[in-house]
């Protein structure tokens, strides 16, 4: 009895072994498997990831054809929209629908990646467009955009060369006017432009006229009206302040005359810029001028002009384009243009003699 009790418990014990050889055996062979199924799958997975963060970028910073500053400014829409990090290092958008919904001219777009990246990733902007244009220009670095903008600003105040100057006229790349001179003393002409954020308050020159001065020159002209009237004179006010949109096409009117004459549009702008200055370039867009009665040579001859040569210089005013000044104003004679200076230096001009620009020095 005691011998069948042992061989029982050596059987028990047998069986159990068996049961965990058995086991470790037949779960172990299926823990392999899985093992030999589950590692390619990480591996395509970090491959993929591999390959989405290594994709080759559109635009690298070493490469030749890198936008510079100046494409920033001129030439956005032709820049691929691939986004560039700070450290130079190519970033995928997180959404394909970034370039074509800020890109209106672009005609073709970045393709879209297949997965999206992390959140963390995307810390470069999706696109800086430039003032003067939809298309999406690459943020290469803030200090580049920044640079640039800051760069075509200037140029556009400036209005340095014809290719900033708006009308880029033939001939024409003025240069700003220096508005930090006392203002009675601004120089206009073709060599020195208006800026673009000018503006001047205006006033009737005479009541009742609707020609208009700058404000603080129509006082001077009333009183020179009402002077004159004294004697028997009527300066009546023909063309003061006017509108650059106006100049503009008085201006383009008259170099269709002279094309229609046959020259060439160079030549017929140079011409019309004897009569008309460019858009921006007058006197009259500053309102510091007056062409009075008659836009006609004659006018010379009349007791209008007569009284104006004689007193206008007491009231602050100087005839501006003298006939024997035309090499240097590069207009034409106008007996009928009167432009405001203040008294001072309307004394000084007509005692020596000197037209405006020989007075400020410029000519």
């Amino acid at each position: 009895m005691k011998d069948n009790k042992i061989i029982a418990v050596f059987a028990v014990v047998v069986i159990i072994v068996l049961a965990v050889v058995l086991k470790s055996v037949f779960f172990g062979g299926l823990n392999l498997n899985f093992k030999s199924h589950k590692a390619p799958d990480e591996t395509s997975t970090q491959s993929e990831t591999v390959s989405e963060t290594t994709e080759p970028p559109a635009t690298s910073p070493e490469s030749t054809d890198a936008p510079t500053e100046s494409d920033l400014s001129e030439s956005a829409a032709e820049i691929p929209s691939s986004q560039v990090s700070a450290a130079g290092q190519t970033e995928i958008p997180t959404t394909a629908k970034t370039a074509p919904e800020t890109t209106e001219n672009a005609q073709t777009s970045a393709p879209a990646p297949s997965t999206t990246l992390k959140a963390e990733k995307t810390t470069v902007p999706a696109a800086a467009t430039t003032s003067t244009t939809n298309a999406v220009v690459p943020a290469t670095t803030a200090v580049k955009t920044t640079k640039a903008t800051t760069v075509k600003s200037e140029k556009t105040t400036a209005g340095d060369t014809s290719n900033t100057y708006a009308y880029a006229y033939a001939g024409f790349t003025p240069v700003l006017a220096d508005t930090s001179v006392k203002w009675n003393m601004l120089l206009v002409n073709r060599d020195f432009i208006l800026p673009e954020d000018f503006t001047v308050t205006l006033s009737e020159a005479v009541k009742g006229s609707g020609v208009n001065l700058d404000a603080r020159v129509s006082p001077h002209y009333q009183k020179m009206y009402d002077a004159a009237l004294k004697d028997g004179i009527k300066l009546t006010p023909l063309s003061g302040h006017r509108r650059i949109s106006t100049q503009k096409k008085n201006f383009e009117n008259k170099i269709s005359l002279y094309m229609n004459q046959g020259y060439s549009k160079a030549q017929a702008t140079q011409l019309a810029a004897q009569i008309i200055l460019p858009p921006g370039t007058s006197e009259h867009n500053a309102g510091l001028a007056m062409d009075i009665i008659s836009l006609d040579k004659s006018f010379e001859n009349t007791k209008e002009f007569k009284w104006l040569d004689e007193h206008a210089d007491e009231y602050g005013f100087i005839l501006r384009y003298p006939e024997d000044k035309t090499d240097i104003t590069k207009i034409t004679y106008e007996p009928w243009h009167w432009r405001y200076v203040g008294v001072a230096a309307a004394k000084e001009i007509k005692k020596s003699g000197l037209c405006l620009e020989e007075y400020l020095g410029v000519a």
